[in-house]
């Protein structure tokens, strides 16, 4: 049986970044977007270090702009989901769904039942 390869919840708020821009996922945006509905602070390594890691995953590529004078000449960095990282994403959610499901979080954990290992 094949296994599965499930994404880092850093990974999973990353691609949903890039779907929800679309044709304008570049580096800034991404970690705005992500900043904004996670209020979460986001270093530029850690971001571009996961957008080579979903890369090598073939859950997104990449594609260079045409070089950008106000930029000094460089060229921006574009990303799209492609059709494994939109999979993974599917997927990600129907695992959190089944997880979440039946659970009711406004229960005093404090008299759950525990379990012993």
């Amino acid at each position: 049986m094949p296994t599965r390869e499930h994404l880092g919840e850093f990974e999973l708020i990353v691609l949903l970044a890039l779907v929800r821009l679309g044709d304008n996922a570049y580096g800034v945006p991404i970690r705005r977007e992500i900043e904004k509905r996670t209020g979460r602070s986001v270093t530029v390594g850690a971001l571009y270090r996961t957008l080579d890691r979903l890369e090598a995953k073939s859950h997104v590529s990449s594609r260079l702009s045409d070089p950008i004078p106000e930029r000094g000449g460089r060229a921006k960095k574009f990303f799209r989901v492609e059709a494994p990282g939109m999979r993974a994403l599917r997927q990600a959610e129907r695992d959190l769904q089944a997880m979440w499901e039946g659970l009711d979080l406004s229960l005093d954990l404090r008299k759950a039942p525990r379990h012993v290992s």
